[in-house]
């Protein structure tokens, strides 16, 4: 069993950063991949950002690349999203996800894979 908490949201003036983080409860965080998704205000779930097990492999969804980066310190159990050039449609629930090592790179950004899932941090970006 593994616990995922995030931690980092908040309000945020469009074209502004934010750092978001995932802790995991305990060492095994290294054998997952790691996912970022999100959710706004009646919309469905979607991808934002994967992380290969190792941190080797990352992948976006095509809304975020250039500006969202994914990364892991396995060490510390955490994985990071830095968010840069914030837009008001990036205002959601964002949540991380841990998905077993060998989920394949098709694979990263279907919900399904994901196991793991932590309980939520806002971001609200304003106009």
């Amino acid at each position: 069993q593994v616990q995922l908490v995030e931690s980092g949201g908040g309000l945020v003036q469009a074209g502004g950063s934010l750092r978001l983080s995932c802790a995991a409860s305990r060492r095994p965080s290294i054998s997952y991949a790691m996912g970022w998704f999100r959710q706004a205000p009646g919309k469905e779930r979607e991808f934002v950002a994967a992380s290969s097990w190792n941190g080797g492999s990352t992948y976006y969804a095509d809304s975020v690349k250039g500006r969202f980066t994914i990364s892991r310190d396995n060490a510390k159990n955490t994985v990071y999203l830095q968010m840069n050039s914030l837009k008001p449609e990036d205002t959601a629930v964002y949540y991380c996800a841990a998905a077993p090592w060998s989920t394949t790179a098709q694979a990263m950004g279907v919900m399904d894979k994901y196991g793991y899932w932590g309980q939520g941090t806002q971001v609200t970006v304003s106009s």
